[in-house]
C-alpha cells in the first residue's frame, strides 16, 4: 500500500483561540435533553450497526479500491456544549481536493464526487459510520447537523447534533440549489441565504421535539433516500430568495452573476413552509 492509510483520513480545524464575550445556548424541549432520548439513540445505533455491519465492510472495501485514498473520512466538528469531536463518514469525494474544499460545500454534478460516492450520498449510506459517533455520545439520531468549529463559535447547543434533522429534510435538495449559483459566490450565497434559514428551522424543531416527532423525521429520512426531493418553493426562483437574517439578499441574474439587494427579514412562517414541503 506504499504506507498510505487504508482506513481513515483526518482533517482538523483549529478551534477559535478566543470566544466571543457572549455565547448563546440554544433552547430545547425536555425530550431533546432527556435520558430517554439518549437510551433510544443507543438502542437504535446498535440495531443499525448490527444490521449493516457486513454492508459497511463491503462499502469500505469498494471505496478504498475504486478511488485513491482511505475508506473513512474524519473531520473535526462541534458537538454538545461546544465540545469538539471527530465525525466519521465513508469517503465520497477525491481525497486531494477534499482537503482543499474550504467549507466543504458541494453542488449537484460536483466533479469531486466519485462515481461510488454519488450513490452513497444519494442513499445516505456515507453517513452510516456516524452511528458509531452516537455510541460514543458525540451525536444523536435526530438533531441539527454538526458544524465546523469556525462557524459554530457563537452558539453552544445544549443538545447533541444529529445524523438527520428538520433542516436536513427541508433542504435535501440543497445541492440542486447550489448548482445554480456561480462558484465564486457559492460561500456567500450559502451563508446569507441557506444557513440562516436552516438554523431557524432546526432551532424551532428542537424547541418542540418529542419522541413521536423524532420517529416521523426518521421515517421521512428513510423515504427521502428513495424518492426525488423537491426544491423548497422559496428557492425555486433565485431572483426572490427569502432572507433569514439582516444580511443583504442575493439576486441571480440571467447571465449567472449576482448583486446584493436589501429585502425584508424572513418570517417564522417561511421556516415552517420549508419544513412542511
Amino acid at each position: 500500500m506504499g504506507g498510505r492509510p487504508f482506513i481513515a483520513a483526518r482533517i482538523e480545524f483549529k478551534k477559535p483561540s478566543r470566544k466571543p464575550a457572549s455565547v448563546s445556548t440554544t433552547l430545547a424541549s425536555r425530550w431533546s435533553l432527556s435520558l430517554s432520548k439518549r437510551l433510544f439513540d443507543v438502542v437504535f445505533a446498535v440495531l443499525i450497526l448490527t444490521i449493516s455491519a457486513v454492508p459497511m465492510l463491503l462499502i469500505a472495501f469498494l471505496v478504498r479500491v475504486l478511488s485513491k485514498g482511505p475508506a473513512i473520512y474524519i473531520q473535526t466538528r462541534v458537538g454538545r456544549n461546544g465540545r469538539l469531536f471527530s465525525i466519521y463518514k465513508f469517503r465520497s469525494m477525491t481525497i486531494a481536493t477534499r482537503q482543499d474544499a474550504g467549507l466543504g460545500l458541494t453542488k449537484d454534478g460536483d466533479s469531486r464526487i466519485t462515481s461510488l460516492g454519488r450513490w452513497l450520498r444519494r442513499l445516505k449510506l456515507d453517513e452510516l459510520p456516524q452511528f458509531y459517533n452516537i455510541l460514543r455520545g458525540d451525536m444523536s439520531v435526530v438533531g441539527p447537523r454538526p458544524k465546523l468549529p469556525q462557524y459554530a463559535e457563537f452558539c453552544e447547543p445544549s443538545y447533541r447534533p444529529g445524523i438527520t434533522g428538520a433542516a436536513t429534510i427541508a433542504f435535501r435538495c440543497e445541492e440542486k440549489i447550489l448548482s445554480r449559483v456561480d462558484p465564486e459566490d457559492l460561500n456567500d450565497f450559502y451563508h446569507q441565504r441557506i444557513k440562516p434559514l436552516k438554523t431557524r428551522i432546526d432551532s424551532r424543531y428542537m424547541r418542540r421535539a418529542t419522541f413521536w416527532s423524532d420517529l416521523r423525521l426518521i421515517t421521512t429520512t428513510l423515504v427521502a433516500c428513495f424518492t426525488t426531493g423537491r426544491v423548497p418553493s422559496s428557492f425555486r426562483d433565485l431572483h426572490n430568495v427569502p432572507q433569514a437574517g439582516t444580511l443583504s439578499s442575493t439576486m441571480i441574474s440571467p447571465q449567472g452573476g449576482w448583486r446584493s439587494e436589501k429585502r425584508p427579514l424572513a418570517a417564522d412562517e417561511e421556516s415552517e413552509l420549508a419544513l412542511a414541503e
